[in-house]
């Protein structure tokens, strides 16, 4: 018997992410930032059968938060954790950037 598939919650920070992402790329290509959005939606749906495919974040392994996954999109990289039934998407991130300078300024701003 096949488990249920778990819900996906986009968080606000990561349907954030993804709006500026999104609204950045369609200043310089409306076609490709469709394409992008395709692509990092369906991602994030297929984690409702299969939330552990991601790996654990390297940046924060050695933190021990090892709940924290990530699929990369190159060269995005979709954050998430998944719990009993639901997975939250956490964040959407350009891999090229330092994810933890990333991190420290959104806990930092007020």
């Amino acid at each position: 018997m096949s488990e249920p598939p778990l819900l996906v919650h986009w968080t606000e920070t990561a349907a954030r992410d993804l709006e500026d992402l999104i609204a950045f790329i369609a200043a310089d290509s409306p076609g490709n930032a469709r394409r992008v959005l395709t692509r990092l939606q369906e991602r994030a749906a297929a984690l409702e059968v299969h939330p552990a495919r991601g790996r654990i974040v390297p940046e924060l392994a050695s933190f021990g938060l090892s709940a924290w996954r990530e699929l990369v999109v190159k060269p995005y990289r979709l954050i998430y954790r998944a719990e009993a039934k639901r997975v939250y998407v956490l964040a959407v991130v350009d891999g090229r950037r330092d994810l933890e300078d990333l991190l420290l300024k959104r806990l930092v701003r007020p």
